[in-house]
């Protein structure tokens, strides 16, 4: 006979933990299974080995900048190997506390792959797992492009998998995992490319932040090949590699050539053709906004569903969902409207809600703009001088705030606050009316005219 659960999640990434657990709080007899790291992409290969990347960049900078504050200092030579050793020793420790918090919120943890053979029983290894609700939270993989020698590069795991820091790069990409990866590599020291295939970076985002970043790309001297498409990769007799474009374009001598050209739903080996569940044209798994898949005790939360690709969000859905099935909040869900975003870019941007071109599209002339362009306090002294840039997109009489839009140092932080406001529905009169902290580059959203 199978074993038996209330709630089974397959995966351990963000989604799959935060569901168990919080089903587990209401009582539900839950397990998780997995057959890599506790954590998933965010802990092993995402958010975090990331920012502890970012913030070695961010050290690379300050480094430079003291010297405007009257410091000398001589910097040795970057141990590209140490940060690793201390990143990957971190991580081994988050790891292990997951073992702990599941064990400690009475979650079986059953490693292997999982299958599945009907609706609600699923093959692991040699095991038969029976449940009355299972979530799929396979999160995503990096995608490769089917272009000649794409194996000759990498995805975003191989970065992370980098034994010492590349003298000459190519990242091929325009979202936010090049965006990110081309701020580190070249603060850390390495020659850097950024190849893009349209036009613009981050073409989701507000025009105000696309440009912004890539001006500051441009003045820190990394070199950007907007509307180019990759031909082919040779590999070099003196193992480099040769990044072959269209239009005769070739860059030569690169140590390492990065795909960040998307993320694709992991649902391979799942079975889910045996079950009859719906995927889109991009393998995702379609659900509806209580997370619900078209087979009834079947549910996907996360990347997996092709829908916002961020740590948070896998949380914030997992988390209601199971409010929804044990916590007696039959409509509980996530809204998916106000949702914050961080890229973690040098300089890092934030935003949240609608850009401008899209508020224009919704709402016509009942828009107002607010901008300002400055340089931050912090580079009053410093040779850098990057530009912070903010934007308020506002509608109707009332100019309810409906978009805010920001690049430049600290506004990683600042966001989160703001994000707040205007899902409470803020209006431009109710940051006007806020008294501004000063000096900080935050206090122009509250005075901005």
């Amino acid at each position: 006979m199978p074993e038996h659960y209330d709630l089974i999640a397959i995966g351990a990434g963000s989604g799959g933990l935060s569901v168990v657990e919080r089903a587990a709080a209401h009582g539900a007899r839950c397990a998780v299974v997995e057959a890599g790291r506790l954590g998933g992409t965010c802990v092993n290969r995402g958010c975090v080995p990331k920012k502890i990347m970012w913030y070695a960049a961010q050290f690379a900078h300050a480094l430079h900048d003291a010297r405007g504050y009257g410091f000398s200092i001589s910097v040795e030579d970057f141990d590209w190997a140490a940060l690793v050793e201390r990143r990957e020793r971190y991580i081994a420790g988050i790891n292990s506390w997951y073992r702990n918090y599941l064990a400690d919120a009475e979650v079986d943890l059953i490693e292997g792959k999982a299958r599945f053979l009907e609706a609600h029983v699923l093959q692991v290894g040699r095991r038969r797992l029976e449940a009355d609700h299972v979530v799929v939270a396979t999160g995503s993989r990096a995608q490769v492009p089917e272009v000649p020698g794409a194996e000759l590069g990498i995805t975003s795991d191989g970065f992370f998998e980098l034994e010492a820091l590349p003298r000459r790069v190519a990242v091929v990409g325009a979202g936010y995992i090049a965006a990110e990866l081309v701020g580190v590599l070249h603060a850390l020291g390495s020659e850097v490319s950024l190849f893009l295939r349209g036009e613009q970076l981050l073409r989701r985002f507000d025009g105000m932040l696309r440009d912004g970043l890539m001006e500051a790309m441009l003045d820190q001297g990394i070199d950007l090949f907007p509307g180019t498409r990759v031909d082919h990769v040779e590999l070099q007799p003196d193992g480099r590699r040769t990044l072959v474009c269209g239009h005769g374009h070739v860059t030569e001598d690169l140590d390492a050539v990065i795909w960040a050209t998307g993320r694709r739903p992991h649902t391979e080996g799942l079975g889910l053709e045996a079950v009859g569940i719906e995927t889109g044209p991009g393998g995702e798994i379609v659900t509806d906004r209580y997370q619900n898949t078209n087979v009834a005790g079947i549910y996907a939360v996360g990347d997996v569903t092709g829908g916002v690709q961020l740590t948070p969000v896998a949380i914030a859905a997992a988390r209601r969902l199971a409010d929804r099935l044990f916590g007696g909040q039959p409509q509980r869900h996530l809204d998916y409207e106000w949702i914050p975003t961080v890229v973690f870019s040098h300089p890092p941007l934030g935003t949240v809600g609608l850009s401008e071109t899209e508020a224009r599209e919704r709402h016509g002339p009942a828009v107002k703009v607010y901008q300002t362009r400055f340089v931050s306090m912090y580079h009053a002294l410093t040779e850098r001088k990057p530009r912070t840039a903010m934007k308020l997109v506002c509608v109707g009489p009332r100019e309810r705030v409906v978009g805010c839009h920001l690049i430049g140092p600290g506004v990683d932080e600042m966001l989160q606050g703001f994000a707040v406001a205007l899902r409470m529905g803020a209006t431009k009169r109710d940051l006007d009316d806020t008294v501004a902290i000063h000096p900080t580059s935050a206090e122009e959203l509250v005075t901005m005219r």
